[in-house]
C-alpha cells in the first residue's frame, strides 16, 4: 500500500493505473476509520481492480471550529486497517496542499437540496463539502465513488455536483452500517462518554418507532412524536427530525402512496452532533 501526499503525484498513479486498462474505485473520507468505511472500501475492491482511499479533515465543511479542533485524527491507526483490508493507494494530503495560499471554499447552486437540514443548520457546510470532493475528484480520476447514505443530503449533492461539472465518475450510495445494537457507525462515536454510549441506540429505535407509525401518524404528529420521545433521554436534544421525500429532500405534509419518505434526524448526545436516517413511508 502506498501513501501518497500530493495533489499532481496520486493523479498520475491513478492515470498510470488507468492506461493499463485497470479500473479505480474511490473512497473519500475524513479518517477515524471503523467499519462503516472499511465496508466501503471492501465493496471498492470487489467493484474495481485497485482502491484508493483519501484521509483528509476538511475544514471547510466545518462550521463549528471546536468541532474541527475535536474530530479525531489517528493516521497511523487508520493506515493499518486500510492495508489489512488491501487498499492499494491511500492519498493523506496536508491542509496547505488541498488549499494552497489561504485559499477558501468555493460557491455552489445545489437549489432546493441545501435550503434544508443540513443546509439551513450548517450555513455553508455544503459549499465546503463540494469544494474538497471536487477537488478530490480532480486529482484521483477514479472510474467510482464510494459514500455511505448515512449522510444521505451529502450523496445527494455530490450527485448533483457530478452532474453540474459533468465529472466522469460513478457515485455509489452504500447503506449505512450499524453497532450490533443499532446506532449507527460514526467517527463521532468515539467522543461519546461510555453513559452517553449507552443511551445513544435510542436514535435510531425512535427512527424505528417513527417508520412504525407513518401513515397513522401524519408527519406534524410523528415530528412531535419524536422530539418528546428523544428531548425525554438524559443528554439528549433533537435538533431536528424531518420526513422528507427521498429524492427532492422537500418536506412532507402527507403520506402517499409511490412517494418514498425518508426520516433524517439530527440529535446532540452532550457535545457530539449525531445523524441519522431511515425510510418510513
Amino acid at each position: 500500500m502506498k501513501v501518497v501526499k500530493k495533489r499532481e503525484e496520486i493523479k498520475r498513479e491513478i492515470n498510470e493505473l488507468k492506461a493499463k486498462g485497470l479500473s479505480v474505485g474511490f473512497v473519500p473520507t475524513m479518517g477515524a476509520l471503523h467499519q462503516g468505511h472499511l465496508s466501503l472500501v471492501r465493496r471498492a475492491g470487489k467493484e474495481n481492480d485497485r482502491v484508493v482511499v483519501s484521509i483528509f479533515v476538511n475544514p471547510t465543511q466545518f462550521n463549528n471550529a471546536e468541532d474541527l479542533e475535536k474530530y479525531p485524527r489517528d493516521l497511523a491507526t487508520d493506515l493499518n486497517l486500510l492495508s489489512d483490508e488491501g487498499c492499494d493507494l491511500v492519498f493523506a494530503p496536508e491542509v496547505e496542499e488541498m488549499y494552497p495560499d489561504g485559499e477558501e471554499k468555493a460557491a455552489y447552486d445545489f437549489g432546493l437540496l441545501t435550503g434544508v437540514m443540513e443546509g439551513a443548520n450548517r450555513p455553508g457546510h455544503f459549499d465546503g463539502v463540494a469544494t474538497v470532493v471536487e477537488k478530490l475528484f480532480e486529482a484521483i480520476p477514479a472510474d467510482r465513488a464510494y459514500f455511505g447514505k448515512k449522510d444521505y443530503q451529502q450523496l445527494l449533492v455530490i450527485r448533483s455536483l457530478v452532474k453540474q461539472r459533468n465529472i466522469d465518475i460513478e457515485i455509489v450510495g452504500c447503506e449505512i452500517v450499524r453497532e450490533a445494537d443499532g446506532l449507527a457507525m460514526s467517527s463521532r462515536n468515539r467522543r461519546l462518554t461510555a453513559a452517553q454510549r449507552a443511551r445513544a441506540p435510542f436514535i435510531y429505535s425512535t427512527l424505528q418507532k417513527a417508520a412504525s407509525l407513518a401513515g397513522q401518524l401524519s408527519p406534524v404528529e410523528l415530528k412531535e412524536l419524536v422530539a418528546k420521545e428523544i428531548n425525554s433521554v438524559e443528554e439528549m436534544e433533537l435538533e431536528y427530525f424531518e420526513p422528507a421525500d427521498a429524492d427532492t429532500l422537500q418536506p412532507v405534509e402527507t403520506f402517499e402512496k409511490n412517494k418514498n419518505v425518508m426520516g433524517f434526524i439530527v440529535v446532540n448526545l452532550g457535545s457530539v452532533r449525531l445523524i441519522d436516517n431511515i425510510r418510513i413511508f
